[in-house]
């Protein structure tokens, strides 16, 4: 039985893209908050002969994270990928200037939420499994202050678990993918020429030989 690909972050960009590029070959778990991008996630993947099982649910929430990784293992009894694109970006602001709800909400999606998941899903990986992240590096760039602080510390957690994990695995991958037209970059470079930018689909075919080995 082929174990399924779990998708956080799964209903747009990036995220979106890749899960329908394991479809094929992975049953894949698609979590993310908008029921009705998940819908047509899975519309696309069935009309591709995939299948998918959606989980529409809010990272933040302990509890619903911890049902879905004991439904996970139920079901199939491990995960073969985890793909870690869900992310929080709020509007470009300066430094002095950023929310506290903003700063609060960074932290709990980027880094609270993902050092929570990383302990759910190691289990589920075992030793052969793999979890893919997504740098972005954002510090210290003008305005970019609760997004790049944020997300730096997400890619330092998984730059820490890759080091843990060099021999025993599982295997963590911390991928850089190219500009891509997508709705978290037109909140950073709101006017840019989007068709000089790589379309998430592409991406993730230009991706996937990495993610699978």
């Amino acid at each position: 039985m082929t174990l399924p690909a779990l998708v956080t972050g799964a209903s747009r960009g990036l995220g979106a893209a890749l899960a329908e590029a394991l479809a094929p070959t992975h049953p894949v778990v698609a979590v993310a908050r908008t029921i009705g991008a998940l819908e047509e996630l899975d519309d696309r993947i069935k009309a591709a002969g995939g299948s998918a099982t959606l989980a529409p649910m809010d990272i933040r929430e302990d509890g619903a994270m911890r049902q879905l990784c004991r439904s996970i293992h139920d079901r199939w009894g491990g995960l073969a990928l985890w793909i870690h694109a869900a992310i929080h970006a709020t509007a470009l602001t300066p430094t002095p200037q950023i929310r506290a709800n903003d700063m609060d909400a960074s932290i709990a999606v980027n880094v609270t939420a993902t050092a929570r998941l990383t302990a759910y899903v190691a289990p589920l990986l075992g030793s052969e499994g793999r979890a893919v992240f997504f740098d972005d590096p954002k510090g210290g760039a003008a305005f970019h202050g609760a997004y790049g602080a944020t997300k730096a510390a997400q890619i330092a957690l998984a730059r820490s678990w890759r080091e843990e994990t060099r021999k025993i695995g599982p295997t963590v991958l911390i991928l850089e993918p190219r500009p891509m037209a997508t709705a978290t970059r037109a909140r950073f470079h709101p006017g840019e020429d989007r068709v000089a930018l790589a379309r998430p689909a592409d991406e993730a075919a230009r991706l996937l030989p990495e993610l699978i080995g």
